[in-house]
């Protein structure tokens, strides 16, 4: 039996418990991917605050992972990001530099 009998099955039973499954494994996806690029942003903060030699490298990561996670966040509803900032304590100059990376990947 298919995942598609699967659910048409569930769904001749209980319509909404069908479509409700799926939601729900696709929010429990959302949360863990937000949550694996929340670590993203973590590391890369903490490596750009330990840098000494590659500090332009680090930085340009950090943009690059914060850029990346706030996209993310958008995706999933999340439109204001002051309370991250603070949270996660992203240093100004890596958001200083998000505008100019949005504008290059046009």
């Amino acid at each position: 039996m298919s995942l598609r009998d699967s659910l048409d099955l569930i769904r001749t039973v209980r319509p909404d418990a069908g479509t409700a499954a799926l939601e729900h494994e696709i929010m429990a996806e959302r949360a863990s991917s937000l949550g694996a690029a929340e670590q993203r942003v973590v590391r890369a903060v903490a490596a750009l605050a330990a840098a000494e030699n590659d500090r332009d490298d680090r930085l340009s990561e950090a943009r690059k992972v914060v850029w990346e996670y706030f996209v993310q966040r958008e995706l999933v509803g999340f439109r204001r990001h002051n309370d991250v900032i603070q949270e996660l304590s992203i240093p100004r100059e890596v958001l200083v530099g998000l505008g100019a990376m949005t504008a290059r990947r046009k």
